[in-house]
């Protein structure tokens, strides 16, 4: 699932894929990713007829559904620019599962080209930029959750490089790091009891480790873990990779 076959980088600017989550819930995300960028001196357009990726569909296995969805998104980033997603599952669709749905589709050419354009946002900062390090301060003590999206992708390795060079930033781990939180998109929906089940005992692993925040680079995985401890009157203070980012930035008086 590893992006290898990457377009080359022409200059600084770049598409921002917000998400439908960005959309509904998490709009600070998306400014973060935009405040993030801009310090990297990217210029960041928004094309507004975005929509979604076309992951539910794709998921639930209408692929007819989802292949409508797919070509809405490459007409609307169209373009040799890079696209930048705050999200491992969202670019992990991009880049992986839309050339599946359109492998005997004649548009595939055109759906395989956004794909070697799209980046996830940490990925695109380590692997695209070339920046290995982060300045700012950022004291806290964090639980990084890997999402299963990001398996065989350089998403959660690029996560950790920034990690490890951010002043104050303490990373812990915890057990069965590797497991899924739950949710699944739409398996959270179609098992709602198995999926409570999982997330909970990601929950219990990460609280053992006493991190002060949870981190993750998918703010779905964010949203089900959170809204779990919620539930249960055990909030968790969560945070997307891209506010970490930038507000080590703003810590450091760089933005």
């Amino acid at each position: 699932m590893l992006n290898t076959e990457r377009l080359p980088l022409t200059g600084r600017r770049v598409q921002l894929m917000a998400t439908c989550l960005c959309d509904a819930f998490y709009d600070d995300v998306a400014k973060a990713t935009v405040q993030v960028l801009e310090h990297l001196g990217c210029t960041v357009g928004f094309p507004e007829a975005q929509t979604c990726c076309g992951q539910p569909a794709f998921n639930g296995g209408d692929w007819p559904a989802s292949r409508k969805v797919v070509r809405h998104t490459v007409k609307t980033f169209a373009g040799d620019e890079p696209v930048i997603v705050p999200s491992g599952s969202c670019a992990a669709m991009l880049f992986h599962g839309a050339p599946l749905e359109f492998e005997k589709e004649p548009d595939l050419p055109a759906v395989e080209s956004l794909g070697k354009r799209a980046w996830e946002l940490g990925d695109f900062i380590v692997n695209g930029l070339g920046v290995k390090t982060w300045p700012g301060r950022f004291d806290s003590t964090i639980a990084f959750h890997r999402s299963c999206h990001t398996r065989g992708t350089a998403s959660s390795a690029a996560a950790s490089t920034l990690f490890a060079s951010i002043a104050g930033l303490k990373v812990v781990e915890f057990g069965e790091g590797e497991q899924c939180c739950g949710f699944g998109g739409t398996f959270s929906v179609s098992f709602p009891n198995i999926s409570t089940a999982m997330g909970n005992l990601k929950l219990d692993h990460v609280r053992a480790a006493k991190p002060d925040i949870l981190v993750s680079g998918d703010m779905s995985c964010l949203m089900h873990m959170g809204g779990l401890a919620e539930k249960e009157g055990q909030p968790l203070k969560n945070m997307h990779l891209a506010q970490v980012l930038r507000d080590a930035l703003k810590n450091g008086g760089l933005i």
